[in-house]
């Protein structure tokens, strides 16, 4: 059986992560609020976009079952009916992709250490599609700072920024140690990337919009890092 994180567990085990909801006075949310914008900002900073995580060996690929799945609804989501990713934003061509046109374009295949704000970490294998690759398809207007990751799993979604979203290891992945994605862990579709916590790696993919503004995120937006850079 896999490994299932409820949402109550992964905010208890997240609460020092939050300490802006236990904070009820003005001036103490105030000064969290400004050091996590500072952390932020020291964050964007110090990231490169040319620097690679390490590939652990095949050996050290974590059993499925062990690895934990994770999502907001009270069960794992079915793929709605005639499911399509839809691509919009600061776009010259937005549009709707189905899976088959999404595994048409360029894949690629990467094994990474995955990262839980609660502490735990995993290794698996991921193929799917750079989200760089598919910026170039859809083409970036003058603006675009940020992109935004919308699931249909009960209105989850995480906001990026745009070095972080093109980074050659941000994938839009199908598949995940050699077949494609479980219910469990996102199907069809899932953000995977290896420099960000697991909490920004949107699961159940239904949108991706390139954006002049950030909009936060489901966790985000209740006091958790924005950032969250590995």
């Amino acid at each position: 059986m896999n490994s299932r994180i409820s949402r109550r567990r992964f905010v208890a085990g997240a609460a020092a992560a939050s300490l802006l909801a236990g904070c009820d006075s003005y001036p103490v949310k105030s000064f969290l609020r400004a050091m996590k914008d500072w952390n932020a900002n020291f964050e964007a900073a110090i990231f490169s976009p040319a620097r690679l995580a390490p590939e652990p060996p095949e050996s050290a690929v974590t059993p499925e079952a062990a690895f934990p799945e994770y999502f907001i609804s009270d069960e794992a989501p079915e793929v709605p009916p005639n499911w399509f990713l839809t691509v919009g934003g600061l776009v010259d061509r937005p549009g709707r992709f189905t899976l088959a046109q999404l595994q048409a374009m360029p894949p690629i295949a990467m094994r990474v250490r995955h990262h839980c704000v609660e502490g735990w970490s995993a290794v698996a294998s991921w193929r799917g599609l750079r989200v760089s690759d598919l910026a170039k398809v859809v083409g970036l207007k003058p603006g675009v700072r940020y992109v935004e990751f919308r699931s249909f799993d009960s209105g989850y979604w995480s906001s990026w920024d745009l070095a972080s979203a093109m980074h050659p290891q941000t994938l839009l992945a199908w598949g995940m140690n050699g077949h494609p994605l479980t219910t469990g862990h996102g199907a069809p579709l899932r953000v995977y990337s290896a420099v960000k916590l697991g909490y920004k790696m949107c699961k159940y993919l239904a949108e991706v919009n390139f954006l002049a503004e950030k909009t936060g995120g489901y966790w985000e937006d209740q006091g958790y890092d924005w950032f969250a850079g590995v």
